[in-house]
């Protein structure tokens, strides 16, 4: 049997946004739920993440949600295990206080994990693990370790892997006592990655700048008997970059574009005329936002290089990394990362 794994959905995301709902779902319409009827699928697994304000959520952005998501799920008769992640819940210390059993508790179809929990799918045990906190830190160590189930499911800040791309964990939770487990899957962490049996699904949409040109996001689908688990991806993207280097405005093709999120980082620009009908023409193309970034220059740090591929928080972070100074570079580097997540929320 196979079941569908999402996780870090995060519905209600920036300030409630629209234009970023509107892109969801194209997501869910043309991928999620056409997979899910086609492969028969009669359980998801959600791990964790579901809203992203832990202070709540418009009347809007709810009711999006349940139309659009919750409400299909149900006319589907589909089961939807949800575990608790840090985005959940109001509080920090505790998942008492947790948008999904406060917002969905009219729907029979999703049971709600708060606590460490095994539950069994399809003859499978799989151990279920919410965000660890203060509160529960104890008692779900203690569950993980005497659990005999072979696959645990949750919402983990594991130290060592890649959170967002450019940016390396390295204070959070250890994973040795995950070793135990034939597969451990996580939500959390937006990038797929895996060490060992241990697995990063990612979320199913970009979020912000630092998720653009990463093709790898979705949802997964898990075989109980097997363990295996294939990824279903999203072809659908939002944040564009051009890097302007005297483009012909006559020549270049924007209607791709319409309702993006769009940054023109200037390489060269010898002619301002050009340059501005070149802006007008993204304008045309009723672009969603538009940001112009000029040249810069990083200084004090010897021939340093800033490449094309990478995005803004991994360039930060190289920097940081081959500055020569006697400081915690790796709390600078999270200091950066909180900051720019901030930023991008505010935007």
């Amino acid at each position: 049997m196979k079941v569908a794994i999402i996780t870090d959905q995060h519905f209600g995301c920036r300030k409630n946004s629209k234009l970023f709902h509107d892109y969801f779902l194209k997501f869910y319409n043309n991928i999620f739920f056409p997979t899910l009827e086609k492969e028969g699928i009669t359980t998801v697994i959600n791990m964790g993440d579901t809203f992203d304000s832990r202070k709540g959520i418009d009347f809007a952005a709810l009711t999006w949600a349940k139309d659009n998501y919750f409400d299909r799920l149900k006319d589907m008769g589909i089961t939807v295990h949800t575990v608790v992640g840090n985005h959940d819940i109001y509080y920090k210390n505790t998942n008492d206080v947790n948008a999904i059993d406060l917002l969905l508790r009219e729907y029979d179809n999703i049971p709600i994990y708060e606590e460490t929990t095994p539950i069994e799918v399809c003859g499978l045990s799989i151990l279920l693990v919410p965000w660890i906190n203060k509160e529960n830190e104890e008692k779900s160590v203690a569950m993980i370790k005497k659990s005999q189930s072979p696959v645990c499911m949750g919402h983990l800040e594991l130290n060592g892997f890649r959170a967002t791309p450019g940016h390396m964990m390295e204070h959070g939770m250890e994973w040795d006592i995950f070793k135990k487990f034939k597969k451990t899957f996580s939500g959390h962490y937006h990038c797929r990655s895996n060490q060992d049996n241990i697995y990063y699904l990612g979320n199913p949409y970009e979020m912000f700048w630092n998720d653009v040109n990463d093709e790898n996001r979705g949802f997964h689908l898990f075989d109980t008997e097997t363990l295996e688990h294939t990824p279903v991806n999203n072809p659908y993207r939002l944040h564009h970059v051009i890097y302007y280097n005297d483009h012909d405005h006559q020549l270049f093709d924007a209607r791709e574009l319409e309702n993006k999120i769009v940054k023109v980082v200037v390489r060269k620009k010898s002619n301002q005329v050009k340059f501005e009908k070149f802006i007008d023409k993204l304008y045309n193309a009723n672009v969603a936002e538009l940001k112009v970034v000029e040249n810069f220059i990083l200084h004090d740090v010897e021939n340093f290089e800033a490449f094309e591929s990478e995005n803004t928080l991994s360039i930060l972070n190289r920097y940081v990394e081959e500055a020569q100074v006697d400081l915690d570079k790796s709390r600078i580097q999270k200091m950066i990362q909180d900051a720019y997540q901030e930023a991008c929320e505010l935007v």
